[in-house]
C-alpha cells in the first residue's frame, strides 16, 4: 500500500462514514439505523488493525530512528509533508465532528412505545470511528515519514559498563 493509497483509503472511508452517519441520524429508521452501526463498527475494526500495523512498523523503525508519538499519530513536526498533514488532519477532524454531532443529534430519551431503548444509542457507535483516522495517521507516518537518526541519551560517552563486563584477571 503506497502513501497515496493510504490517503485515498482515508478519504474514501471518511466519506463513507459521513454519508452513513448522517443518513442514520436523519432517517433513524430500520435499515438506515442498522447500517450506521455496521459501518461504524466496521471502520472501527479496520482502524484497530491499521493502528496495530502502524505501531508495529514504527517499533521496527524506532531501533534506528527517533520517532515520537506526536509525530506518529498526530503528524506533528517535520517528519510528514504538509500536503499529507492537511489531508490526514481533515479526515480525522471530519470523523470526530460527524461522530460527535450525530451522537448528540438525537436526545437520549426513551422512544415512544419502546422499553429500555435509547433513541440515539445506535448513533453513539460513530464515536469509535476516529480510531481509524489515528491508525491511518500512524501507518502513514511509520511507513513513509522522514525521521531523524536515533540518539543516545547523554551521548556515546555516557554508556556505562555492566559490572560483569570487566576484564578477568
Amino acid at each position: 500500500m503506497s502513501g497515496l493509497k493510504i490517503l485515498q483509503f482515508n478519504i474514501g472511508a471518511t466519506v463513507l462514514f459521513v454519508v452513513s452517519a448522517i443518513t442514520a441520524a436523519v432517517v433513524f429508521e430500520g435499515f438506515a439505523k442498522s447500517q450506521g452501526v455496521v459501518v461504524a463498527l466496521g471502520l472501527f475494526t479496520v482502524g484497530i488493525a491499521v493502528f496495530i500495523w502502524g505501531y508495529w512498523t514504527a517499533v521496527q523503525r524506532s531501533r534506528e530512528e527517533e520517532i515520537s508519538v506526536a509525530e506518529l499519530y498526530f503528524l506533528l513536526g517535520r517528519a510528514i509533508p504538509q500536503k499529507v498533514k492537511v489531508v490526514m488532519h481533515s479526515c480525522l477532524a471530519a470523523q470526530v465532528i460527524v461522530a460527535v454531532a450525530t451522537a448528540i443529534a438525537r436526545p437520549n430519551t426513551l422512544q415512544e412505545g419502546a422499553q429500555g431503548s435509547s433513541r440515539g444509542s445506535t448513533l453513539a457507535f460513530g464515536v469509535l470511528v476516529p480510531v481509524l483516522g489515528l491508525g491511518l495517521n500512524g501507518l502513514w507516518a511509520a511507513t513513509y515519514g522522514t525521521f531523524g537518526a536515533r540518539r543516545l541519551k547523554g551521548g556515546p560517552s555516557s554508556v556505562e559498563s555492566h559490572p560483569d563486563d570487566r576484564p578477568i584477571g
